[in-house]
């Protein structure tokens, strides 16, 4: 895997900002994931293991084709527990299983628009002498629920060696994700810089999404993986969608009047 987003292939249709990301990541027998990839992808795999990621940062700045900013669209903070897909063609990407989000018109944008499992929640994001707390509780489901605190660690050294480190590369590296929209698999590639990948010390974990998302009794034991950012800039392109008869993957949207 490379450390470095290949190029998106087609127009970028979304730009956003994520900041204060905070990746915990727990080991997990590929078997435990299977049902939950879309058609045409597997779980993607690493010394024998695949992941469960959970996920928390700050959005801000997003803007569409281009155009400027909207604050009260796209400025929230947000909570995902994810999976590691790999499809026929040997694209890499993240499956989400849950979302969750402060603002209730994003959140139905993105179930109409790619199918992604949003959930509205109330959610904050705050920093106090240098660590970062993130709480959230989902709306009509309250055991669906997350407080974690993290303390970033300021190491040059373990930074450098991180941007080499492959299973680091492999959780966050991704450039795309795979999910299931109208009954088809699509991919949506994303580009961004390299994370600037910083070691975490976890303070806190209070969860509920997890188990909430199947993954019963797994924050219960501490993350195999705990790492930082401070912020990248993303860019994602239209998705494809895979064809059902070959295997093959095409824009979404452009589909063949027999497939209709």
């Amino acid at each position: 895997m490379s450390r470095e987003a290949p190029p998106l292939g087609s127009p970028a249709i979304l730009r956003q900002r994520w900041s204060e990301v905070t990746f915990l990541h727990w080991r997990v027998d590929p078997r435990v994931v299977e049902r939950f990839m879309p058609a045409g992808c597997r779980p993607d795999v690493i010394d024998g293991s695949t992941w469960v990621g959970l996920i928390a940062f700050q959005m801000s700045r997003s803007s569409f084709f281009g155009g400027p900013s909207i604050p009260w669209l796209g400025d929230f903070p947000e909570v995902n527990v994810r999976l590691y897909s790999i499809d026929e063609r040997g694209r890499r990407g993240v499956v989400f299983l849950s979302l969750e989000a402060s603002h209730l018109i994003p959140v139905l944008t993105a179930q109409a628009a790619f199918g992604l499992p949003y959930r509205w929640a109330s959610m904050t994001l705050g920093r106090r002498d240098g660590k970062v707390a993130y709480k959230t509780r989902r709306h009509g489901q309250p055991d669906a629920a997350s407080h974690i605190i993290v303390q970033p660690i300021d190491d040059p050294a373990a930074s450098v060696a991180l941007a080499a480190d492959p299973v680091a590369m492999f959780l966050t590296a991704r450039w795309g994700f795979h999910e299931t929209y109208r009954g088809r698999t699509i991919y949506c590639r994303n580009h961004h810089e390299p994370w600037p990948l910083q070691p975490a010390e976890l303070l806190h974990l209070d969860d509920g999404l997890l188990a909430a998302a199947g993954f019963e009794g797994l924050a219960s034991r501490p993350p195999d993986s705990v790492l930082y950012a401070s912020r990248v800039t993303t860019v994602f392109a239209a998705p494809h969608q895979r064809k059902w008869a070959i295997g093959a993957w095409q824009p979404l949207g452009r589909v063949p009047a027999t497939q209709r």
